[in-house]
């Protein structure tokens, strides 16, 4: 009876029906944190303080007593509102990403058994997941590999404590080797899986676009709203030229042009999209190279001006701006061939003349007037109107970030008023200038210079080179570039990308100061993306090249992918059969004392009860039964009748594990044998 009563009242079964210990219930709740913690660092800082806050008050308003369920529910759907708010009600990969974080959030407020435990860990493993939705570095992935360590771990100890282990430091050396133990054996055909399991060349269906777009170029500008831009420094382009490289002066990264006015934002028409490229006459130079984008969400794409032919994948429209397809979700490689025009688009178009010289009404009458003046004092010569532009700013015109939002008539307030700003503000006066003045001119965005890592051997173009120019429409030579910014005097170049952001090289010679740990760093994240996200199906194919085969086909890569799945299951099959030995110490030594006596013939059979193994092991042997009684009934009672929760538990345990390894049955001696 106080068999039974000690067996009902085991710990882990009482634990089961009621709450966890408190230190079991910190590591859980400590664990879901880790597996949010790459998911919270690639969402909006608002949206990730909002979750973290939440995660913290669900956790400390309900550790003692579960909160209501009817104000439970409450806080849940205000957190969805709040979330839905924050990405005004659209629907993308960042939208679900934040809903999933707010609900593992708010699951602390219900987690009080092992069972609730397990449920909050394992939907917590979402979250390192969908991290890769919306990023794919390194750090996210060492951070997701991180938690599901964690995740492991935390459950190896929520196993323990269910079978009546006090459990001790969470990260202990046992579980860990536990952990490590089962990842060597998967690892082998995880390899497998990504370097020879057959790709696809395109994927068979999309994810949604992001709501909360990364910053970046789009095809419009306003005044003003590149400031954020132009102090990030996070790279957007890596470049590597093969032969001759431009001077870093001339490295001009089209990206979209903008034709449309309306008095305060440029925009680029989109059925300029689908009209083919104008016709370009080449320079004699050019450049080969290759360029490396980083995710953007959108389908822009950038090229050295001016883009001989549209690489494969990839659309020219009549400006020559780029296109993908497809959002540009992940990292991409373009090989592209440019060179300087000699005459673009010489024969300009009725339509896209009047596109390239209209003008809002009612806007700017100081500039109008200007340029009209400007007009009859050139005549007809249109070249002599853009120097006298050029002319102007370098006399009198500033270079600065801290420019005031301009009013309704931005280009007279900037050309009259204020004289200082930096490009766009350069850039879109100029254009407004130019077309009062009856010259075809438009906005052209994009990135300029860059900065060389020694390391790599290649260009590191940032979001913080981002830049707007002009082009100009002169009779006999077509579109000619004219940069405004550039001609402003170095004496009056005042508060700079190098103030603001030290580490961007852009338009103003290099202003940045890349220091050789953050060129380290930029190399190690290339070798990244070529060594894992720039592994596709091509490169795939071509993967046994260095061996003389040039070109693997579907079929000998699924062959291929089935000889090294096969290896890596038979090498995980060998080691969990090498370590298929119990975890439990005590049933390891309970085991080995049993293989012991069955080197004698007296091993316990499969069906045999110890009580039943100890009078047979009596009858044969009346010399070993008193210890192996006394060794049996200690392992009885302590893994059937609850006596690991008395004082001295722990170190009852291991002398019980010394004890019977000790035990060493000796082979019966036959009478007058002689050693």
């Amino acid at each position: 009876m106080a068999s039974a009563h000690a067996i009902a009242a085991a710990p882990g079964r009482h634990r089961e029906r009621g709450r966890i210990d408190d230190a079991s219930r910190v590591a859980v709740l400590a664990t879901a944190a880790l597996c949010l913690l790459p998911l919270l660092l690639q969402m909006p800082a608002g949206l990730a303080v909002l979750v973290a806050v939440t995660a913290i008050v669900m956790a400390a308003v309900s550790w003692r007593r579960p909160m209501p369920g009817p104000l439970r529910l409450l806080l849940v759907l205000a957190l969805i509102g709040t979330v839905m708010t924050m990405t005004s009600f659209s629907f993308g990969r960042d939208t679900g990403c934040a809903l999933l974080a707010a609900m593992i959030a708010a699951k602390p407020s219900e987690t009080y058994t092992l069972r609730d435990a397990r449920s909050l860990l394992g939907f917590a493993l979402f979250a390192p997941f969908a991290t890769f939705l919306l990023d794919q570095g390194p750090l996210s992935l060492l951070l997701a590999m991180g938690a599901s360590l964690a995740v492991l771990v935390t459950l190896q100890r929520l196993a323990d404590v269910e079978a009546g282990d006090p459990g001790g430091a969470p990260l202990s050396w046992r579980r860990l080797v536990a952990v490590g133990r089962l990842c060597a054996i998967g690892l082998p055909l995880a390899l497998a899986a990504f370097w020879l399991f057959p790709r696809l060349g395109s994927p068979l269906w999309g994810i949604p676009d992001r709501v909360l777009a990364r910053p970046g170029l789009s095809d419009s500008m306003r005044p003003g709203e590149w400031v954020d831009l132009m102090a990030d420094d996070t790279p957007t382009l890596r470049v590597k030229f093969f032969g001759a490289t431009p001077p870093t002066s001339q490295m001009y990264w089209r990206g979209p042009v903008l034709w449309d006015f309306d008095g305060r934002e440029w925009t680029q028409p989109r059925w300029l999209r689908g009209l083919p490229p104008a016709t370009v006459e080449p320079a004699t130079r050019g450049w080969d190279y290759e360029i490396e984008v980083e995710p953007t969400d959108n389908r822009l794409l950038v090229s050295l001006d001016l883009l001989r032919a549209a690489p494969d994948g990839s659309r020219l429209a009549v400006d020559h701006s780029l296109f993908s397809p497809r959002s540009l979700t992940s990292l991409t490689r373009w090989r592209m061939q440019s060179a300087p025009p000699a005459r673009y688009d010489a024969d300009l178009g009725a339509v896209l003349r009047g596109r390239a010289l209209a003008l809002p009404e009612g806007f700017n009458p100081r500039t109008r007037a200007l340029a009209e003046q400007w007009r009859r004092d050139a005549g007809a010569d249109d070249a002599a109107i853009v120097r006298r532009a050029l002319d102007w700013i370098q006399r009198e015109f500033a270079y600065t970030l801290t420019t005031p939002l301009l009013g309704r008539h931005s280009t007279d307030e900037f050309l009259f008023d204020y004289k200082a700003g930096f490009c766009e503000h350069f850039s879109g006066s100029f254009v407004v200038l130019m077309r009062s003045a009856g010259i075809p001119a438009r906005v052209v965005t994009g990135y300029t210079g860059g900065y060389y890592n020694r390391i790599g051997d290649y260009w590191l173009v940032r979001r913080s080179d981002a830049h707007a120019w002009a082009e100009v429409w002169l009779q006999g030579r077509g579109w000619v570039r004219v940069d405004p910014t550039a001609a402003v005097a170095p004496e009056r170049i005042y508060d700079t990308l190098a103030d603001r952001a030290p580490g961007a090289g852009g338009l103003l010679g290099g202003l940045a100061n890349v220091t050789p740990a953050l060129e380290l760093g930029d190399w190690l994240r290339r070798g990244w993306n070529d060594f894992v996200l720039g592994f596709d199906a091509d490169r795939q194919r071509r993967l046994l090249k260095p061996m003389g085969i040039e070109r693997l086909e579907p079929r000998q890569m699924i062959l291929l992918f089935a000889l090294a799945a096969s290896i890596a299951v038979l090498w995980m099959a060998w080691l969990s059969h090498r370590g298929e030995r119990e975890r439990d110490p005590l049933l390891r030594a309970w085991h080995r004392l049993d293989r012991r006596y069955t080197r004698l013939g007296l091993g316990r059979a499969a069906s045999e009860t110890v009580g039943d193994w100890n009078r047979r092991v009596a009858a044969a042997r009346p010399d070993l039964a008193p210890e192996l009684n006394e060794l049996s009934q200690r392992f009885v009672e302590w893994r059937y009748a609850g006596t690991q929760a008395g004082p001295g538990g722990p170190q009852r345990l291991r002398d019980l594990i010394r004890a019977l390894r000790r035990h060493r049955p000796r082979p019966q001696r036959i009478p007058g044998e002689h050693r």
